[in-house]
C-alpha cells in the first residue's frame, strides 16, 4: 500500500511541477477539492474530450452533440428526483470532527476483506507454484470463503438498509464492525443523516423575487429535456443518441484523492434512445463498445474490469461500472446504465408535454427506452495521468522520469530544438515549427545541453523531438527522437510530417 500511495504522490507533485494541475486560488490557501487544469493539463484534457467526442458523434452516423445549460429550470431535479433522492448518507466522528460518507467507511471495510482473501489466494499460489489451482482453492479455503462471505454479507446488508432508508442499522453496522475515524482511530460516531449534495442558487435581482435554481449535477437532463427538440429538427430515427460534454457540481463530502471526487467536475455523457424491449441488446453492445475505446489508448487491459450493480438507481433496470486501476486501487472510471423511461416519462409528468417518437416502422407513439454512458473526464485524465507516469531504469545504470502519453492525447506532439543558439540554427527549427503548428502543438526550446531538453520533454510526455544542427545546413535532414524506445532517426525535414502522422492520427488509434 506504501509503495502506491508513494505512487499516488509522485502523480499530485509532478501534475503541478508540470504545468498539469494547480490547486485552485492557491494564493488564498486554495478550496478544498477543487483543482484549476494549468497550460499542459488543459491541452491534454482538451485532447481526451475531442478522443472521446470524435469517437462518439463523428464516428457514429445516428449520434449528435448538444451543449446544454449548466443553470436548468427548478423542475428540472424535481421530475429526475435529485430534490427528493440526491442524498449521501453521512456521518460525523465526534472526537476528530471529521465527516464521512457511511457506505465509503463500509465499502473500504469490504474491500479489506477482499485484499485479505487475495493475499490468501496469492500465498498460497506462491507456495504451490506451476500446480496451484486457484478455482478449487477459492472454493475450498475456509479463509478464503469466510473472507467473501462476510464481504458479501456487510454489502447486502449496507444496501438493503439504504434502499430501506434504514439509517440506523448503517450507524449499527459500522458499530458492529468497530469502523474506526481513519484520522484519529476513535469510534465515536453520530447518527447517520441524509444531505443533498445538489449546489443551490439564486436568479434574479432582488432577495425577494429571486427563483432558487441548482447548479445542475450531472448533464444527462439538459439531454432529456432536449430530446425532442433534437429529434425533430435532426430528423432522427430511433435509435439515436445525443452526446454532451461539460462541467456539473456536487457538494461532496470529499476522499482525499486529488482530482479523483471534485466539487466541480466534468462529464462526458451519451444518452441512446432504443425502442421499449431493445435497451438490453444496446445496453451489452455499448458496455463492449465503450471498453474498446477504453483499450484503445493501450493503458492495459489488466487494468479494466467491469462491476455490475446490485443495488440498482431508482431508474435503472441494468448497471455496470467499467473501473480502472488508479494508483488507490480499483474505482468507478465509467458507468453503462439502462434507465428505461424513467427520464423522459418524469419529465412528460412534471411539465405536462408529451415526450414521445412516432415510430413509422412499428406505426405507433412509444416513450422510448435509453442507455446511457457516462464518464468523468477527471477521472479519465487521473488514469492516463498516472499510467504513463513511469521512473525507467535505462541501460546504461541511469534511470529517466517518462510520462508515456498515449501520443494522440500528448498537450505537445513534437519539440524542436537547435543544437546551439547560433550558425543559423534556430532559423531552421522557427521555420519548421512555422509549417508544422497548422496541425500539431509544437513547442521550441534552446536552453541547456540537448541530453537535459530530451528529459524535459519525457517528462512532459511529448512524443517526438526534433533537432537542427550542423548537418541539417549541409543536407537538409534532423534528427527525430522518439519518446518511448529513446531511438533516433535521420530524415529529411520534409518527411517530419510523415514519420510523426502514423501515431497523431486518430485513425492509427480508434481503428484497431
Amino acid at each position: 500500500m506504501a509503495n502506491n500511495e508513494d505512487k499516488f504522490k509522485k502523480v499530485i507533485s509532478h501534475a503541478k511541477e508540470y504545468g498539469y494541475i494547480f490547486g485552485s486560488s492557491e494564493i488564498y490557501d486554495g478550496l478544498s477539492a477543487v483543482y484549476d487544469y494549468a497550460q499542459n493539463g488543459v491541452e491534454l484534457k482538451k485532447n481526451i474530450r475531442d478522443y472521446w467526442w470524435k469517437s462518439m458523434v463523428q464516428m457514429h452516423q445516428n449520434i449528435v452533440g448538444l451543449d446544454a445549460a449548466i443553470l436548468m429550470h427548478p423542475t428540472t431535479w424535481k421530475a429526475s428526483g435529485h430534490v427528493d433522492a440526491f442524498n449521501d448518507p453521512l456521518i460525523d466522528n465526534k472526537d476528530s470532527k471529521k465527516r464521512y460518507r457511511a457506505d465509503v467507511l463500509i465499502e473500504d471495510y469490504a474491500e479489506k476483506l477482499e485484499q485479505k482473501a487475495q493475499k490468501e489466494i496469492n500465498k498460497a499460489a506462491k507456495r504451490f507454484g506451476e500446480a496451484f489451482n486457484e478455482e478449487e482453492f477459492v472454493a475450498t479455503n475456509a479463509r478464503v470463503i469466510g473472507y467473501k462471505e462476510k464481504k458479501a454479507e456487510v454489502l447486502s446488508r449496507m444496501a438493503s438498509s439504504l434502499e430501506k432508508e434504514n439509517l440506523q442499522d448503517v450507524k449499527l453496522l459500522i458499530e458492529e464492525l468497530e469502523i474506526a475515524c481513519p484520522v484519529s482511530g476513535s469510534k465515536n460516531w453520530t447518527d447517520v443523516k441524509q444531505f443533498n449534495l445538489m449546489f443551490g442558487t439564486k436568479l434574479g435581482a432582488s432577495a425577494e423575487s429571486a427563483t432558487d435554481l441548482y447548479l445542475r449535477p450531472e448533464t444527462a437532463q439538459g439531454i432529456f429535456v432536449n430530446f425532442l427538440n433534437v429529434q425533430k429538427t435532426g430528423r432522427m430515427k430511433i435509435p439515436f443518441g445525443i452526446a454532451q460534454t461539460g462541467k456539473a457540481f456536487r457538494n461532496e463530502i470529499v476522499a482525499r484523492q486529488f482530482i479523483f471526487r471534485m466539487r466541480e467536475f466534468e462529464q462526458m455523457e451519451m444518452q441512446f434512445f432504443v425502442r421499449p424491449g431493445e435497451e438490453m441488446k444496446y445496453y451489452e453492445y455499448w458496455k463492449e463498445e465503450r471498453l474498446n475505446w477504453h483499450l484503445s489508448l493501450g493503458l492495459g487491459k489488466e487494468n479494466y474490469r467491469f462491476h455490475d450493480h446490485d443495488k440498482l438507481a431508482h431508474y435503472a433496470n441494468a448497471a455496470a461500472d467499467i473501473e480502472f486501476n488508479f494508483p488507490f486501487g480499483f474505482k468507478e472510471l465509467e458507468g453503462i446504465h439502462s434507465r428505461t423511461d424513467f427520464d423522459l416519462k418524469a419529465h412528460e409528468k412534471h411539465s405536462g408535454k408529451k415526450l414521445q417518437f412516432f415510430d413509422p416502422e412499428l406505426k405507433e407513439n412509444y416513450t422510448p427506452y435509453v442507455v446511457e454512458t457516462s464518464i468523468g473526464l477527471d477521472r479519465m485524465f487521473l488514469a492516463v495521468f498516472s499510467t504513463a507516469l513511469q521512473d525507467e531504469a535505462l541501460e546504461d545504470g541511469s534511470s529517466r522520469v517518462v510520462l508515456k502519453l498515449p501520443s494522440i492525447l500528448a498537450p505537445v506532439k513534437i519539440a524542436v530544438f537547435p543544437l546551439i543558439k547560433r550558425d543559423g540554427l534556430p532559423e531552421i527549427a522557427n521555420a519548421i515549427i512555422e509549417d508544422l503548428k497548422w496541425d500539431y502543438n509544437v513547442f521550441y526550446d534552446e536552453k541547456d545541453a540537448v541530453g537535459k531538453r530530451y528529459r524535459r520533454q519525457d517528462a512532459n510526455g511529448t512524443p517526438y523531438c526534433v533537432t537542427v544542427d550542423h548537418q541539417t545546413l549541409e543536407d537538409n535532414t534532423v534528427t527525430i527522437r522518439h519518446r518511448d524506445s529513446m531511438e533516433q532517426e535521420r530524415v529529411a525535414i520534409v518527411e517530419i510530417r510523415s514519420v510523426v502522422e502514423k501515431t497523431l492520427s486518430l485513425k492509427h488509434w480508434l481503428n484497431h
